[in-house]
C-alpha cells in the first residue's frame, strides 16, 4: 500500500491506521526499494505460508495467477491476483476433472 494511504490513515486516527497496517500485512506480495520493484515477501493465498524470497527473487515453486474478468462475467471489469505455494497448487489441480496439460520447459528461472 502506498505511503500516502498510510499517511492519510494517520490523519484519520489510530483505528484507521491499524486497519491500513493490517491490510498491508495481509497483502500476499510486498515490494520495497526504489519504485517498489524489489520483491520482499510472497504469501500463499490458500494456506498463508510465507514463501522463501532472497535478494528480491522467489526461491521456491509458486503458482501466480492474474485474471481480468470481462464481458459476460459477473465480475465484469475486475482483476484478481493470487499466489499459491506448490503444495496448495498440487491440491487444487488434483481436484480437476480434466488434468492440467503438462510439458517440459527448457528455460527455468
Amino acid at each position: 500500500m502506498p505511503a500516502t494511504d498510510l499517511q492519510a490513515a494517520e490523519c484519520a486516527g489510530d483505528e484507521a491506521r491499524a486497519r491500513v497496517e493490517k491490510q498491508m500485512e495481509e497483502k500476499m506480495r510486498r515490494y520495497e526499494g526504489e519504485n517498489n520493484v524489489k520483491l520482499m515477501r510472497v504469501v500463499c493465498n490458500q494456506c498463508k505460508k510465507e514463501l522463501k524470497v532472497e535478494n528480491g527473487y522467489l526461491k521456491e515453486g509458486c503458482f501466480s495467477a492474474d485474471v481480468n474478468f470481462g464481458y459476460f462475467s459477473q465480475k465484469d471489469g475486475t482483476k484478481h491476483h493470487f499466489d499459491l505455494c506448490e503444495e496448495c497448487y498440487d491440491k487444487l489441480v488434483g481436484q480437476f476433472a480434466i488434468p492440467v496439460e503438462e510439458c517440459q520447459s527448457t528455460e527455468l528461472m
